[in-house]
């Protein structure tokens, strides 16, 4: 009996697994495949800064869609938590700051970096979710400002406004993995664990109890579930998509000094996280990409029409304001709306299955 309970289980196993595979429809296999084979006609640039420096936005953002979007906490403090990941990395491990790196192997470094970004993050959630609307968002804001300060202040820990360079990832496996070629597929990885790993807590009893919370807190509160700590938690899980696309952004840049962790730049991460819609994560991804492009090439457009290159976040401010009156939810939510009228009946305004 107990073998035949265990086949059971096993059938039944794989069952499931054909079906998680039926749901992964035919667009996403092709944008799989395509991201796969880029490095086959892309140039160094392209593979380094444009996909690389997308994946990389598109984490940390992902990790204010998770707040935002299943949550409902909106946070400026993700880019904190990365350049908290960033920073700790460069302390722990390796730089050419050898008077405050300590030079440990990266098997403890980077994991001891992400546990102190998930606490750094646990503990500004337990001040945050105690707020709600703007009040959480001038909280989160001023947690970033204060630690932007503090790192360009701090010269024993941080090493002040200089901060620290000559940070580079570990070399394994005889891979260079700062090359472009092999950072792109560093970079690929690490966005697609974080794509999925969002996308599977949304669906399991943490994440549909968090979306609970997000809708009806009072009503959750009276099921028995214990609102703040959902909440804290979120906090705690962003930081690790945040901490590791912090790690990589500063492994990409070779520094990290107080500008990486700027009010700016905090503001950039909202920007993405809304102009690609809060509603899926593939909306992170998508607003990073967008950024990316603006910021490599807006300048030199404005520049060659005759402009300053300094008008460069005019639009990225008339962009944001386009998609944010046109959608509530990004570009996500345009492209929705374009497939309901797509399928909506002229005469009766219904939409057609």
């Amino acid at each position: 009996m107990a073998l035949a309970d265990t086949s059971a289980q096993a059938r039944a196993r794989r069952a499931d697994d054909r079906v998680w595979i039926e749901r992964i429809t035919a667009p996403y296999w092709v944008i799989g495949v395509i991201l796969l084979i880029i490095p086959a006609f892309a140039s160094d640039f392209v593979m380094f800064q444009i996909f690389g420096w997308t994946f990389i936005l598109g984490m940390i953002a992902t990790s204010l869609m998770f707040l935002g979007g299943y949550g409902g906490m909106v946070s400026l403090a993700q880019m904190t938590f990365a350049g908290v990941a960033g920073y700790m990395v460069a302390i722990f491990g390796d730089s050419a700051i050898d008077t405050i790196s300590m030079g440990w192997p990266w098997f403890i470094a980077i994991p001891l970096a992400l546990i102190i970004a998930a606490i750094f993050a646990t503990v500004i959630g337990w001040l945050a979710v105690r707020t709600v609307g703007i009040y959480t968002i001038m909280i989160t804001l001023a947690i970033a400002a204060a630690f932007f300060y503090f790192t360009r202040q701090n010269y024993d820990i941080f090493n002040g406004f200089q901060g620290f360079n000559s940070v580079f990832p570990p070399r394994l496996f005889g891979v260079d993995w700062r090359q472009p070629m092999a950072f792109y597929y560093l970079t690929l990885f690490w966005a697609a664990v974080t794509y999925f790993s969002v996308l599977y807590l949304s669906r399991a009893p943490f994440g549909l109890a968090l979306q609970g919370v997000r809708d009806n807190p009072r009503r959750m509160a009276a099921l028995g579930f214990n609102v703040t700590a959902h909440r804290v938690a979120a906090y705690a899980f962003s930081a690790i998509p945040a901490g590791i696309g912090g790690i990589l952004l500063t492994w990409q840049s070779g520094q990290i000094s107080p500008g990486t962790v700027g009010i700016q730049p905090a503001i950039d991460i909202l920007i993405i996280a809304v102009v690609g819609g809060l509603g899926h994560p593939v909306g992170a991804f998508i607003g990073a990409f967008l950024y990316v492009i603006l910021k490599t090439f807006a300048v030199d457009f404005l520049i060659a029409v005759g402009l300053s290159g300094d008008r460069f976040q005019l639009l990225i401010g008339l962009g944001f304001l386009l998609v944010v009156l046109w959608s509530e939810d990004g570009l996500l939510g345009l492209w929705s709306k374009l497939r309901a009228s797509r399928h909506r009946d002229p005469l009766t305004g219904e939409v057609r299955e």
